[in-house]
Order: structure tokens, then C-alpha cells, then sequence
């Protein structure tokens, strides 16, 4: 029973989350918000040990489907960075700002950048793509992801300093209008590098806040190298490049693992 005491645990992080922001923001949305995307992690993290392949997107499928059909088109809440900086601006903990704090401010001090791998709607369409394994070497293009990060709050810095009218509509037509665009790069990056997280590594604004507090995550692969034969199929089947042979912190790519246990299902001797 022990390997199925990480969904559990899950489960317990989420559903305290739950009942603590119903109570303290006295809002029942939070109660559903926060048991359900639980219950999607924990049902991943339970069909991963049962041995199921398609764990993780199950999960992915499910939080990341409900995020953007949901939260975004039906109630057109804007969770994109946008969102997060127009709550910022009016003062307002709720909604984008709950959701980056939680899934992408603090909470990779626990699961890293657990985000991208199970709950991100922009990368639950790119890993559709046939490239789930990079083919080429990575690009020293990180630097853009700063330049979309810094475009982000100029563009909503922009709107309050204009007191340009109607802002809760304009995020909602960014929200619509930026998930396009995140589609539109993330996979025409894909065919041209060959890569279907090539979007994640160069140009997503979010994993600004995501990077610093990743490495000192909780939750981390680790190998035992009395097991561990340097085969090198872990670095081969990592979408996101990380050196899983090296245990320091500072490990090459070591804050871009998304815990998606592809080193680990593919490790033939259960070295991860």
C-alpha cells in the first residue's frame, strides 16, 4: 500500500486547501475548485503506481480541460499571467492570484514544476505532438521567455495607467486571444525544433516564477547509482533535457523537471 501513499497525500494537500479558502474567503467555489483538481492529481498519481501509461494525462487532460473550458471561457476568469498581474493591480486575492500562488508561486517549493507536467492547458495540446522526445540539442533561447514575462505586465500596467475602460473584458478577449497565440507558437516551435516542449523552455512568461522556486523543491528524482548501468535512456526520453543522473540541485535543467516520470516508466533497472 505504500506506493500508493503519494496520492493520498495529494489528495490530504488539496482538500486542506480546499476547506481553508472556503472558510477564510467564505466562497463555496473554492471547495470545489481545490477537491477537484486534488482528486485529478491523486487520480494520476494513483493510476502511475497501479502502471498505467497514460497517467499523467489523464490528469492533464482532466485539470487542464477544466481550466480552460471552465474557469476561462465559461467564467471567464483570465488565469493566464495576465490575469494574475490584473488582480495584483486592483488588490484583489482571488481567482489568478490564488492559482499562482498555489500552483506557481509557492507550491513548487513542494512539487517543483509539477504545473507543466499535469495541470497546463497550453502543454496538454503540445504533448499531442509527435515530438515527445526532443530530436535536436537545446537552444540558448531561454532569454525570450524574460521578454514575454516583462510584455505580460507592461500590457496590463498599460490598461490601469491609461484607465482604458471595460479591463474585465479586455482580460477575458487576452485570455481567448493569448491562448491563440501560446497554441499557435507552441506549435509551429514544435515542427521547427522538433521538440513538442519547446514552447515551455523558450518562450512561456510563467516559468519566470517557476524556475527560483524549483530548486529548492521537495519533490525531486533521484538515482541510485548502485543500480543505475549509464545507459542513458533517462536523458534520452526527458522532454525537458534534465541530467536525472546527477542528484545536486544544480543539475544540468534542473529546475525545468516536470516530474513526468517518463526516466522513471523507462529506467530498465529501476535505477529513478
Amino acid at each position: 500500500m505504500r506506493k500508493y501513499l503519494p496520492a493520498v497525500v495529494f489528495l490530504l494537500v488539496f482538500e486542506t486547501l480546499a476547506i481553508t479558502l472556503w472558510l477564510t474567503k467564505d466562497n463555496i467555489f473554492y471547495l470545489f475548485n481545490f477537491s477537484y483538481i486534488g482528486i485529478a492529481l491523486a487520480l494520476g498519481i494513483f493510476l502511475f503506481a497501479r502502471g498505467s501509461a497514460n497517467a499523467r494525462r489523464i490528469t492533464q487532460l482532466l485539470v487542464g480541460l477544466y481550466m480552460l473550458l471552465f474557469l476561462g471561457l465559461i467564467s471567464g476568469e483570465n488565469m493566464q499571467i495576465e490575469g494574475f498581474w490584473y488582480y495584483l493591480f486592483i488588490g484583489v486575492f482571488e481567482a489568478a492570484t490564488i492559482h499562482y500562488a498555489v500552483a506557481k508561486i509557492f507550491g513548487p517549493l513542494l512539487f517543483g514544476r509539477g504545473w507543466c507536467g499535469y495541470a497546463c492547458w497550453t502543454a496538454m495540446v503540445l504533448d499531442f505532438l509527435p515530438y515527445k522526445m526532443p530530436q535536436q540539442p537545446r537552444k540558448k533561447l531561454g532569454w525570450i521567455r524574460y521578454i514575454t514575462f516583462a510584455a505580460s505586465l507592461v500590457f496590463v500596467a498599460a490598461l490601469f495607467l491609461g484607465h482604458v475602460g471595460g479591463i474585465e473584458r479586455i482580460m477575458f478577449w487576452a485570455f481567448i486571444v493569448g491562448n491563440v497565440l501560446y497554441y499557435a507558437v507552441g506549435i509551429a516551435l514544435a515542427f521547427a525544433f522538433k521538440d513538442n516542449r519547446a514552447f515551455c523552455k523558450y518562450i512561456c512568461p510563467v516559468t519566470v516564477f517557476l524556475k527560483p522556486m524549483s530548486y529548492f523543491s521537495l519533490l525531486r528524482i533521484k538515482c541510485d547509482h548502485d543500480k543505475c548501468i549509464s545507459c542513458g535512456k533517462c536523458r534520452k526520453v526527458c522532454p525537458m533535457n534534465v541530467d536525472m543522473l546527477d542528484d545536486s540541485r544544480s543539475r544540468e535543467n534542473g529546475t525545468e523537471c516536470i516530474l513526468c516520470m517518463e526516466c522513471v516508466r523507462n529506467c530498465p533497472k529501476h535505477a529513478l
